[in-house]
């Protein structure tokens, strides 16, 4: 275990946007708690654009080399390779910071949370969100009241999205992609956390190009007994990624729009942005380093904020029992 003076030093298996955004958020910050101890990825050209992006992060030759380097180990790599590398980690006495899901094959996710206890924490960055913490502090202020219910919105022009174009193998496939295991998990998991145990499924979704990922998802289910409305489109919108999670009371109504902005409905009806909301593109790194903050705490062994993989695990059958409707 890391001493608490010493900088924590994590490693990253995957250098894609995850693994990469990670690393602008460690080197963006003068004081960072976290060093970076090694980084692989077995595409040779990842690792080179790294190496020019970040010329100071050792780039070593395979992930056993990244566990052996680290106190931490970050899993940044495509879905279905998670829990191998994880499990190495853990095996090694390492601690975990993984991206969801944890898996694919629920069985297996089952059996490695009932492994790993709490010797980790899965990414959802919503657990350090500055917009997340103001409509927590508006709620708790009476600007709900009693939650009647949550309305969960998700659309994209295309998918997968522009950014994700090099990962579109297995973005956009049927096995490991699509925007309800990529998008819709960070707001099932925002539910979770504000209002409870999802429960009550129901609905329908549409695989209509054979082998690609769903297209159209029209849920109900249930967040700690309050009715949650979901739904997610691809096409008929021109943004590339637009998203509202909505929670109504009885003595009013807030919500999270676009990953950050945090709202509040006035008595006109309309809803207002936070006076000090900014976009993601400038939120992300601020919310990444406070995950950043979470990661020393778990790897210490402190109590911590992030998703735990019980957490993780239970936004992660919700996710699946959808796509099997």
């Amino acid at each position: 275990m890391p001493t608490s003076a010493a900088p924590l030093a994590l490693g990253i298996i995957g250098a894609g946007i995850m693994g990469e955004r990670l690393l602008g958020a460690i080197h963006g910050a003068a004081d960072s708690p976290v060093r970076v101890a090694a980084i692989w990825d077995p595409a040779p050209e990842a690792l080179a654009r790294i190496g020019a992006a970040f010329p100071a992060v050792p780039r070593v030759a395979d992930p056993a080399a990244v566990v052996a380097a680290s106190d931490c180990v970050y899993v940044a790599s495509p879905p279905a390779s998670h829990l191998g590398y994880a499990r190495a980690a853990l095996a090694a006495g390492r601690s975990v910071f993984c991206e969801k899901p944890l898996a694919i094959d629920r069985a297996d996710a089952r059996a490695f949370v009932a492994e790993a206890g709490g010797a980790g924490a899965v990414n959802f960055p919503f657990a350090s969100s500055p917009g997340v913490a103001t409509l927590e502090r508006w709620i708790a202020a009476g600007a709900v009241g009693t939650p009647r219910t949550l309305t969960v919105a998700v659309a994209f022009a295309r998918w997968p999205r522009p950014w994700q174009a090099d990962a579109a193998r297995w973005l956009d496939a049927r096995g490991e992609g699509g925007f309800t295991r990529e998008v819709v998990s960070h707001f099932l998991f925002l539910a979770r956390r504000q209002l409870g145990p999802l429960a009550s499924l129901a609905g329908r979704i549409a695989f209509p190009e054979p082998g690609r990922s769903e297209r159209a998802i029209d849920v109900t289910l249930t967040a700690g007994g309050i009715p949650v409305t979901l739904t997610g489109r691809v096409g008929g919108v021109e943004a590339d990624d637009h998203n509202t999670w909505t929670l109504e009371g009885d003595a009013g109504a807030v919500r999270l729009r676009d990953w950050a902005i945090a709202e509040r409905r006035g008595a006109d009806g309309r809803f207002e942005p936070e006076p000090d909301a900014i976009p993601n593109e400038r939120l992300r790194p601020i919310t990444l380093r406070r995950q950043l903050e979470g990661v020393v705490r778990m790897a210490r062994g402190e109590p911590h904020h992030l998703a735990t993989f019980a957490e993780a695990l239970d936004v992660q059958e919700f996710v699946e029992a959808i796509l099997a409707l």
